[in-house]
């Protein structure tokens, strides 16, 4: 499906230019080591996601699987724990507005939810 190819990519390059904003840009601003180390890992899930993405457009479009209304959801949810998850880690490792981690495992829970279908649509 190419709308989860084209989301992938975009999606990517937006996580290799928050990954150097983050490496260069903010290296000095974080209040802390700890606040560095949540901005790396809100970029690490964002990549895994993203590559998670073109994967899911890939296989929509392959005779294997074909496009499967299973796979959009889980690309869909993957977009979305990309914003929950990663987007609420970055806005914390800036802001250090703890209350922001409660927003966090909504977009854990997409990712997870996102990783069944794909499971579930391999088996169907």
């Amino acid at each position: 499906m190419e709308m989860l190819l084209a989301l992938g990519a975009i999606m990517a390059c937006l996580g290799v230019v928050l990954g150097a904003f983050g490496a260069h840009a903010l290296k000095d601003k974080f209040a802390s080591p700890h606040y560095a180390a949540i901005w790396e890992t809100a970029v690490q899930y964002h990549m895994y996601h993203s590559l998670g993405l073109l994967v899911l457009g890939i296989l929509s479009s392959d005779a294997l699987l074909g496009a499967s209304s299973m796979l959009s959801w889980a690309g869909y949810l993957m977009f979305g724990g990309i914003v929950f998850f990663s987007g609420s880690l970055y806005v914390l490792a800036v802001t250090g507005v703890k209350k922001l981690g409660a927003i966090t495992p909504i977009g854990g829970m997409l990712f997870i939810v996102a990783w069944v279908l794909v499971a579930i649509s391999a088996f169907a």
